[in-house]
């Protein structure tokens, strides 16, 4: 096996419990973290690419990273959440070499995992469960920098207790076998070990010994995205982290990112946040500390 759960990085982007009246129905969401679900009261529904799954209590339920879905509810259901983000590793990530079940039976040991979870990041629940309010890029490294100040130890025991949820799911999971997952998921990979190289679809499609036109398809068809889009979004998100956790000029943080046009970085990472490098810093430096160790 090239990688084992032990090598996966997880970070807790969001833990909660939510209440939904019929008020969960969002529709062709799609986002760059992993969900986990385990469901305490009443019934709701996910349409995922393999079909509708009903959610019952006491199961626990997982929406890969960059899977697109929709939910359905129409009476009272309760659940806990879980968002966790991979960061790039040197190693591919489990999520990109296994096909999960959407579904596996839990019972009261994985209900007081979560509760624990809660226990170790209380700051860390959704403002509403609408995804527009939390799945974009400033929510995403907010939330990446609230984790890493907690306490390592809390981080620490919050990263075992999600490995213990994922094997949950591993011990029914198949390695990933068709040839188009699998070239899209080395691309993946090489992505996430090369982001702060001169990534291009060319250089990439090379990589995984595919034509340009047939490997934008077979990503964009993965993904969601255009190869260049799912690059560039991955390297924002790298720029607001070093933006906001070093005191790196913007113009040298644009370099490290392969970025020789600066004021193509400038008018990508606007477009992706809203402001300019130096109003993002400004903005959101002052909202945090230190980290805890």
């Amino acid at each position: 096996m090239s990688s084992s759960i032990s090598n996966i990085n997880p970070l807790v982007l969001n833990i909660g419990v939510g209440r939904q009246e019929c008020d969960w129905n969002w529709k062709n969401v799609q986002s760059p973290f992993t969900r986990i679900y385990y469901v305490t009261e009443g019934t709701a529904q996910i349409v995922l690419p393999d079909g509708t799954h009903t959610l019952r209590s006491n199961h626990l339920y997982m929406i890969p990273a960059f899977t697109c879905h929709s939910y359905i509810c129409q009476s009272l259901f309760v659940h806990y959440y879980l968002h966790i983000y991979e960061e790039y590793q040197s190693e591919s990530g489990i999520f990109d070499e296994f096909d999960f079940p959407a579904e596996v039976k839990a019972g009261e040991f994985e209900l007081s995992l979560f509760q624990r979870l809660l226990t170790l990041n209380p700051s860390m629940q959704l403002p509403s469960s609408d995804p527009t309010t939390y799945d974009n890029n400033p929510t995403l490294v907010n939330n990446i920098i609230k984790y890493k100040q907690n306490f390592i130890s809390r981080r620490t025991e919050s990263q075992g207790i999600i490995q213990i949820l994922i094997a949950r799911f591993l011990e029914k999971a198949q390695r990933k076998h068709d040839a188009a997952d699998t070239r899209v998921s080395k691309a993946l990979s090489f992505i996430k070990q090369n982001i702060s190289a001169p990534l291009t679809t060319d250089s990439i499609a090379a990589e995984v010994c595919l034509s340009k036109e047939y490997f934008i398809r077979i990503f964009k068809a993965e993904t969601g995205m255009s190869p260049l889009r799912y690059i560039n979004n991955k390297k924002m998100e790298k720029a607001q982290l070093m933006l906001i956790t070093s005191d790196e000029p913007i113009k040298n943080i644009a370099f490290a990112l392969s970025y020789e046009d600066y004021s193509y970085f400038i008018r990508l990472f606007r477009k992706t946040t809203g402001m300019t490098p130096a109003e993002f810093r400004k903005q959101n430096r002052a909202r945090y500390t230190p980290a805890l160790l």
